[in-house]
């Protein structure tokens, strides 16, 4: 399994896992494979190992973090995320080929989003893209935020994805595309609008903690919400970037995720939108 989502949805996860491994006549998960470490992501790891005793694989670069389970390198205290502890069994090496069921994939450094690896199937041409291309754009540039360079990553992922030989992508959101020529020109075009001004990725980031924040709630109370969206370090970041005071920016964010479709308002209670 790549990637096992939310841990507000854990239960759905294995019971997903569960039906698959019924459907297939399977008797259990053996493994799980992170891209990165973003808790929807990673976020029912801790259950799924506990379910199934099934081994645990991230990327290299996030080996140390994980093992002091440190949430300001994890980014979860910076981010305003969630996630149980887990523990990994192995590390996945850029550049580095894995079996998975059947075939051997190689894992590739996708940087820009997150401490990131993309799985590459050369022999038919299956990308499992994780945050690094979807069919309209790729995941938030949260570097940049904090002033870390991302824009330039993010460039150099899209260009080595183009090099790839590729029929399929299954992108960590949206679901399975094939025009990859289409969607490597989308995700240049909207590069190059957020970096020509930062600010751009600022609201676009913003926006984006939020949205996947309320993914996880599903629905929150509004006076709960500019609560997390002030002891949010990465929304304070974004905040100075557009020279607003926290006050501003938490009366701001909600609005914006109403007015742009992603959210609906009842009453003083915010609504995820699908």
């Amino acid at each position: 399994m790549v990637d096992s989502g939310y841990c507000t949805h854990q239960s759905m996860t294995v019971d997903l896992v569960r039906n698959a491994l019924d459907k297939h006549g399977l008797s259990t998960l053996n493994q799980v494979v992170n891209t990165h470490l973003h808790s929807d992501h990673c976020g029912g790891n801790a259950e799924l190992a506990k379910t199934y005793d099934c081994e645990i694989y991230i990327p290299a670069a996030e080996a140390l973090a994980v093992e002091s389970w440190d949430i300001d390198l994890l980014s979860y205290q910076n981010l305003g995320q969630e996630c149980p502890r887990f523990m990994y069994d192995g590390l996945l090496m850029p550049g580095q080929e894995i079996r998975l069921g059947r075939y051997l994939w190689r894992a590739l450094s996708a940087p820009g989003h997150a401490h990131s690896v993309i799985l590459h199937q050369e022999q038919y041409g299956i990308l499992i893209s994780a945050d690094a291309l979807w069919e309209d754009g790729f995941g938030a540039i949260f570097p940049e935020l904090w002033g870390e360079s991302g824009f330039e990553e993010v460039a150099q992922t899209v260009d080595l994805i183009e090099s790839l030989s590729i029929s399929l992508v299954i992108p960590g959101h949206g679901k399975p595309f094939t025009d990859t020529v289409k969607s490597i020109a989308t995700a240049r075009s909207r590069l190059d609008y957020l970096a020509i001004d930062p600010k751009r990725n600022a609201r676009h980031g913003a926006k984006v903690l939020l949205k996947y924040k309320l993914i996880e709630w599903r629905s929150k109370d509004l006076n709960e919400v500019v609560v997390w969206i002030c002891n949010t370090p990465a929304l304070e970041s974004a905040a100075n970037l557009l020279n607003m005071e926290m006050e501003a920016l938490a009366q701001w964010l909600p609005q914006a995720l109403v007015e742009s479709g992603a959210a609906t308002l009842d009453g003083e209670c915010l609504i995820d939108q699908a």
